[in-house]
């Protein structure tokens, strides 16, 4: 069974979800089923496997539900050898699967175009021995971390020193393994069900070669990839167009990929006069008006960019190579080349962030307004949130972000800018699970039922300092009390604090992304201090 912890049409939207779902429907010694939070395929009569995809970390509790609903025990503890075991993976995971690795038997760090297969393959050779004999079997396989033969280790303060293996001949560390094949992925369901309907998705690029301080899908996803045209993306494509005329092309920069103009070009041909393309993010130096007539000629009526902030100096801070004018020239070339709307995306709380920085991310988005009459803007803005594995995961979120949000919506908005900020308090949410530890697991089971409340989380979250939640245990160790609320969420932690997904290698070490935090915070501040 391989369930999304959403609805069928979120879900089948995810082209994470489609690859892994097509990966396993293909072997010829599984039979799969797919499950989402409003339908499923008809239940098998014995389930042996459940697998779950996460890429939001809100969407964790759900998990739990899932399940219950296929009546298998929701704490990997409990289980026995009748019971299927539960994997999981996705960026979430692979970033930090502590908080909810008391619920996994098995997690799957890493791009899973070998790893799965590698998987299934090591089940297989230990189908129907014990289930310890199966997890352990599966524990010596790169990038398949087995959290109940790892136990966390904490000080008589309840901090966390280490997490390591319970017995000899288990790897100290495991880490994220990465495909690095000439094609990447591609739709493998097209349905008018999704909740991007009738669209063939194809993977572009994989990673970014920006590397902004504080990206997920830069730092966890490295190196930066790219199929090539001939060989990868021309016949993904092609296969998807037999089946629709709409196309999107996807990665973190698209038009980073060394060949894109050529596959403008390509498509530019007559044959494709009733396809319609749409692009997700691209780099503004990438925008000309070629660029932008080409999309514009099929169908695209907007382009998306990231600024992350209006201020230069923000932007030199975070490693955002992007100068005010490569922003105005972005607008100025969309317009030229027929498009009707820019997006840009930014952020505030960023580390070292003044109210000045957010002055001039407003005034960025006025200036641009004025200067390019006639073409569309919307701001979409969110709250730093502090990620696993990038230079940014020692810091922490900042409180005065909530008003930031609401200074740039007093200036935007009347001046017809379409602002759309992000909840400042479901990113503190968000902190609260990619920070976390195992003691996170007893208040995820204590909030379900109440997980779309803000006091939901913060109310569990107080009866597990309180001690009022029962004693969670994981690997045979009794767990501590969780930290302080504030400790986890807004406090930025020293260089030398005992990370919970230190045991885990992402594709940079602790010292490169230390190197690249100290850069990024010099910058702030010429002495090296925040």
């Amino acid at each position: 069974m391989l369930a999304f912890p959403s609805t069928y049409t979120v879900g089948i939207t995810s082209l994470g979800y489609q690859i892994v779902w097509a990966t396993l429907a293909m072997r010829p010694d599984l039979d799969v089923r797919r499950l989402f939070t409003d339908e499923g395929d008809p239940q098998h009569r014995r389930c042996e496997l459940f697998g779950l995809s996460l890429s939001w970390e809100l969407d964790g509790p759900v998990l739990l539900d899932l399940l219950e609903q296929q009546r298998i025990p929701i704490w990997s503890d409990q289980r026995s050898d009748d019971d299927p075991i539960v994997f999981g993976g996705g960026p979430v995971l692979t970033a930090n699967p502590e908080p909810l690795a008391p619920f996994f038997d098995v997690v799957l760090l890493g791009d899973g175009e070998d790893l799965l297969p590698a998987f299934i393959d090591a089940l297989q050779e230990v189908r129907g021995e014990p289930r310890a004999a199966r997890l352990r079997h599966l524990a010596q396989v790169p990038g398949i971390y087995v959290p109940s033969l790892y136990a966390p280790r904490y000080d008589s303060d309840g901090e966390l020193v280490g997490i390591d293996p319970i017995e000899a001949g288990l790897p100290a560390t495991i880490s994220k393994q990465t495909w690095r094949g000439n094609s990447l992925s591609h739709s493998t369901v097209i349905t008018p069900e999704s909740a991007w309907p009738d669209i063939h998705m194809v993977e572009v690029v994989r990673s970014c070669p920006e590397l902004c301080r504080f990206c997920l899908a830069s730092y966890l996803t490295l190196p930066f990839r790219t199929p090539s045209l001939d060989d990868g993306l021309i016949p993904a494509v092609e296969k998807g167009l037999s089946a629709t005329r709409r196309l999107g092309l996807l990665g973190a920069s698209v038009t980073q990929h060394p060949q894109f103009a050529d596959l403008l070009t390509w498509l530019g041909q007559d044959r494709f006069d009733d396809v319609r393309v749409s692009v997700s993010s691209v780099r503004a130096a990438t925008v000309t008006p070629d660029l932008a007539s080409g999309l514009a000629k099929r169908g695209s009526k907007s382009l998306t960019i990231a600024i992350e902030s209006g201020s230069e100096r923000m932007r030199e801070v975070v490693n955002k190579k992007l100068s005010n004018e490569e922003i105005h020239a972005a607008a100025r070339h969309a317009k030229q080349g027929g498009l009707r709307a820019l997006k840009l995306y930014g952020m505030v709380g960023l580390p070292s962030e003044q109210d000045d920085d957010v002055e001039s991310t407003a005034d960025l988005l006025l200036q641009l307004k004025k200067t390019t009459p006639g073409l569309r803007f919307t701001l979409g803005v969110s709250t730093f949130v502090p990620k696993a594995q990038t230079p940014f995961q020692w810091q922490g979120v900042r409180p005065e972000a909530e008003k930031r949000l609401k200074r740039l919506a007093k200036r935007l908005k009347p001046k017809g800018i379409d602002l759309r900020p992000e909840s400042y308090g479901w990113s503190v949410i968000q902190a609260l699970i990619s920070r976390s530890d195992r003691r996170l697991a007893a208040v995820i089971v204590a909030v379900r039922g109440s997980q779309e409340s803000l006091g939901g989380w913060k109310k569990a979250y107080r009866s597990a300092r309180s001690g009022e939640l029962p004693s969670a245990v994981s690997a045979g160790v009794d767990l501590p009390l969780p930290p302080p609320w504030d400790e986890v969420i807004h406090h930025s932690w020293s260089d030398s604090t005992v990370l919970p997904w230190d045991h885990l290698n992402g594709p940079l070490g602790r010292s490169t992304l230390l190197k690249h935090q100290q850069q990024a915070l010099s910058l702030a501040d010429p002495s090296g201090q925040d």
